[in-house]
């Protein structure tokens, strides 16, 4: 099949490689342009946009996609069938429209749950035990179009959202391949989504990483998970901001009568910290803003941590500091 495909990031790879390899015409790769990034802020290209280099095919960057310009061009090529995969813009009504048989998106969750650009994340922030791969026909909502077809997977216990996104990845591809064989012959099913049970995955933004002590543990370890590796998960110790990267919810429960966030004591596997609801989240690896990543232990050892120490949830004071 003729094929456009427009992605981004690295989870968009795996879904090219197996369109490359099970021998569609890719019209044209279409990707968002180089942008800065890293402590460097070098300008670096979009993983799509160097995976399409390594296999020959072209490479779009617009800056614009609402142009009539652009949209005719999009005409021009005359697909069959547009392929998204978190290529991170609206598309108009007039690309969607453009190849024959229209748009498929392979999304990150088991819609109508995780509407929006962070599926991976939320499905972990809200301790969610399974998700899956959409691929939909795409409409000009935000992710409401008409279900093809479905598959779902467990998630860790210990996973995080990169780990996740990987192996979602590589199940998206596996079956948006199966998607356009049916496609193909006739065949690819169609059916509504049922809108009274959607929930939605906004974009991340700097402040969800604040942990708020007062939340069970298990919803803190899981937010630790989630939102790796941006924005981090991050709270206040003797001033300074300290970013957890493991985590884990003690599942005993034991009265404690200390606020939430005190370290309860520094144990061989990690620290003891008082969440909400009394309970214990044990802290196995933190890193002090301006120093590596370390192990609860060498943390404690660096900063001769006693118990009785508190991690201080982030107030609007704290915020509007750490972002000057």
């Amino acid at each position: 099949m003729r094929i456009i495909f427009m992605g981004t990031p690295s989870i968009a790879v795996p879904t090219l490689q197996r369109l490359h390899r099970d021998g569609h015409d890719l019209a044209a790769v279409i990707t968002q342009p180089d942008r800065p990034a890293g402590r460097g802020h070098h300008v670096q290209p979009p993983p799509i946009k160097a995976a399409a280099q390594a296999l020959g095919l072209p490479v779009w960057q617009p800056t614009k996609i609402k142009t009539p310009e652009f949209q005719a061009q999009i005409e021009d090529l005359k697909a069959e069938v547009g392929v998204v995969v978190a290529y991170g813009r609206i598309l108009p009504p007039p690309i969607l429209a453009a190849p024959r048989q229209g748009c498929l998106n392979v999304h990150f969750s088991l819609l109508p749950k995780y509407r929006g650009a962070a599926p991976v994340n939320w499905a972990i922030a809200h301790d969610e035990a399974v998700t899956g791969i959409t691929v939909m026909y795409m409409d000009a909502g935000l992710d409401t179009g008409d279900i093809a077809l479905q598959t779902e997977c467990w998630i860790g216990r210990d996973e995080t959202a990169p780990e996740l996104g990987e192996r979602l990845s590589h199940l998206g591809a596996d079956l948006l391949s199966e998607a356009l064989r049916q496609l193909a012959a006739g065949t690819l099913p169609r059916r509504p989504q049922d809108a009274t049970q959607a929930t939605y995955a906004p974009l991340l933004k700097r402040e969800d990483g604040w942990i708020d002590w007062g939340l069970p543990a298990t919803a803190v370890a899981a937010r630790v998970r989630a939102f790796q590796p941006f924005p981090g998960v991050h709270s206040h110790l003797a001033g300074r901001r300290v970013t957890l990267w493991r985590a884990r919810a003690q599942p005993e429960r034991a009265p404690h009568g200390k606020p939430p966030g005190t370290i309860l004591g520094i144990e061989a596997d990690g620290l003891l910290v008082a969440c909400g609801a009394e309970t214990h989240l044990v802290v196995q690896e933190l890193q002090l803003e301006g120093r590596a990543r370390v192990s609860a232990r060498d943390f404690a050892n660096g900063l001769r941590l006693q118990p009785g120490a508190c991690f201080i949830s982030a107030t609007p004071a704290s915020l509007s500091a750490d972002s000057e």
